[in-house]
């Protein structure tokens, strides 16, 4: 199966060298570039989906003047490392301020995410550095964003403008950052996929 895999994948990259598609720019480094935030709820009932989004908001409350200012995941994630306590002391206390004795359990590792799309802005599936946050059992619905570059506003996230330049400011390349954005269009469908794919296999 997987020398199958591998002949189709080289098969694709062939055309796409053929046709000028291929990625020559680093596209891959989009999964090194970045890290991811993933909030889960303890269970899908309405009030711990309320309570998940209050944490989030607690969370990104310490992250986002921390990270306002980095330019690399690396330097990212010494930061986070550095404040682990910090942004366990924020979640915390919304869930002691609700009477809530839920646990919550804060992690920074790699963690394997599906395609995902914030306001158009949408990231292939794979392996990402990730800041995991676990409410309680963690089975409930999950929240995803990018939490660096910081462009987590609570619900949403930053205008266009301001996320192409928190993008390019880190490093991301024009021809990256058409990769998450254009996804949709013929060229960038093909690239966004063949990214996919790239991943799948390293």
């Amino acid at each position: 199966m997987q020398q199958r895999l591998l002949i189709v994948t080289l098969s694709l990259c062939a055309i796409l060298l053929f046709i000028g598609l291929f990625p020559i720019h680093g596209e891959a480094e989009i999964y090194d570039t970045v890290v991811r935030l993933h909030v889960l709820a303890d269970s899908d009932s309405e009030e711990d989906q309320a309570r998940k989004l209050r944490v989030r908001d607690a969370v990104l409350s310490v992250t986002t003047p921390l990270l306002a200012d980095c330019r690399s995941q690396d330097a990212a994630r010494e930061i986070l490392e550095a404040h682990m306590d910090e942004l366990q002391a924020a979640a915390e206390a919304v869930l002691a301020a609700e009477g809530c004795d839920d646990a919550v359990e804060i992690l920074l590792g790699e963690e394997t995410y599906p395609t995902r799309n914030y306001d158009g802005i949408c990231f292939p599936s794979g392996a990402y550095l990730s800041l995991r946050v676990c409410i309680g059992e963690a089975a409930g619905q999950n929240w995803w964003c990018c939490v660096f570059p910081p462009i987590c506003l609570g619900a949403s996230t930053v205008s266009q403008e301001d996320a192409e330049e928190a993008f390019i400011s880190v490093g991301f390349t024009p021809s990256q950052y058409k990769i998450i954005t254009e996804s949709q269009q013929p060229v960038y469908k093909v690239r966004f996929k063949l990214l996919e794919l790239l991943q799948g296999l390293f």
